[in-house]
């Protein structure tokens, strides 16, 4: 079948995660993506491993392969009158324009959206900043620890009370805002199909954190009250709770109805007693009596190490999960066997695998294979395409070359 997105033309104006991510997800459905960089690169392009703080030797930067995939670069310095116009009429031929870039830079090169749109009434731009586009935070600059996490109120709620708030790990909430833009994308295509008209698709990251919060975000906004934590020593349900085991491993439950799962969960930790307590009879008494109950729990997993305890529970009719290290996670044969990766085929430094599209078609195959493109490898086809002058596409690859 012909892929989704065939034929369809984007120009990404943009660096780090969140709008190459979306950009790469196009890639994923059959669009072919210009990635706009400076000749000097996206700073993303080096964040290597070992400058993350893993002790290996892998060259390339994992996370920029895994959100950059299957793109062609252009590198331009927007500093030189003849790149701006070089760019311009790269997006004369686009579909989509996708960028982070703040609206203020952006209107420096005329490239704001209601002058593109003016000129191009058929494109459509997707554009992603910390906060709203057309507010008095528009020019600030945002990232998602701060827009999305810390802002949003998630860096608070997420934890004990009597812990620190949790510090974020990258890219999480940029990839949770990739795949709004995404779908924003598609709906315009949409429309566009049905009107010939393109419109702006606007993401921003302290909204994405809203709404990926939003159990606790509409609660607090519907009552005028603060969410309550979870307290993991006196939690509201001692079966939707976490457990360590003696070899400082955690354990988490998650039965949301402990009704039907109290007498089977208490006798698969051998603790059938339990359920004669009438402490604990209901979900009313275990409420009541949660603290009491945590401390049988907590002695009860202190009793055996992980690896006992995922024994011991594997195939038992309770909803509970071992909370895995990363790197046992993505070496779960499982999570191969339910395409959570794919392997991308490298032309300089041989195969290695990556996280897979969130997303599968029947019809189309999201095989996630191909690598990042190098720095400046398709400015002068990128610009020959756009019909730009002979000369000025060999004086702009030189550039891109230095």
């Amino acid at each position: 079948m012909t892929a989704p997105l065939a034929g369809i033309k984007v120009v990404e104006i943009a660096n780090y995660v969140a709008v190459p991510a979306a950009a790469t997800l196009l890639v994923d459905l059959g669009a072919d993506v210009v990635k706009v960089e400076v000749p000097w690169g996206d700073f993303y392009r080096f964040a290597t491993p070992r400058r993350n703080g893993y002790d290996t030797d892998f060259p390339l930067s994992s996370n920029y392969e895994m959100d950059n995939r299957g793109k062609r670069s252009l590198a331009l310095d927007l500093a030189l009158p003849q790149s701006v116009e070089a760019l311009a009429k790269v997006i004369d031929g686009a579909d989509i324009l996708v960028t982070n870039t703040l609206p203020g830079r952006l209107a420096k090169y005329g490239l704001d959206s209601d002058s593109l749109l003016e000129d191009h009434p058929e494109l459509i731009i997707a554009r992603l900043g910390g906060f709203s586009s057309e507010g008095e935070q528009a020019d600030e600059p945002g990232f998602d620890q701060t827009s999305f996490w810390a802002l949003s109120g998630m860096m608070d709620q997420q934890r004990d009370p009597a812990s620190p708030p949790a510090f974020f790990r990258p890219g999480v909430g940029d990839h949770c805002a990739a795949l709004a833009m995404t779908t924003g994308i598609l709906a315009a295509l949409r429309t566009r199909d049905q009107t010939g008209r393109g419109q702006i698709v606007d993401v921003n990251l302290q909204q994405v954190g809203f709404y990926i919060g939003g159990n606790d975000s509409c609660q607090a906004l519907a009552t005028g009250k603060p969410p309550p934590r979870h307290d993991r020593l006196a939690p509201r349900n001692p079966l939707w709770n976490h457990y360590r085991t003696s070899d400082d491993r955690w354990i988490l439950l998650v039965m949301i109805d402990s009704t039907i799962y109290w007498p089977t969960f208490a006798k698969a930790i051998g603790r059938s007693d339990l359920v004669e307590d009438a402490r604990f009879k209901d979900p009313k008494e275990r409420f009541k009596y949660t603290r009491e109950l945590v401390e049988q729990l907590d002695e009860t997993f202190a009793q055996r190490t992980f690896e006992e305890w995922k024994q011991t529970l594997e195939g038992e009719k309770i909803i509970w999960a071992p909370a895995r290290t990363v790197l046992e996670a993505v070496n779960d044969p499982k999570s191969h066997a339910n395409g959570c990766f794919s392997t991308i085929k490298h032309p300089e430094h041989g195969d290695f695998k990556t996280v897979a599209p969130p997303f599968r078609l029947s019809g189309h195959d999201m095989h996630g294979t191909l690598p990042a493109p190098s720095l400046n490898a398709h400015t002068r086809e990128v610009l020959t395409e756009s019909g730009l002058d002979p000369e000025k596409v060999e004086l702009l690859v030189s550039v891109g070359e230095q």
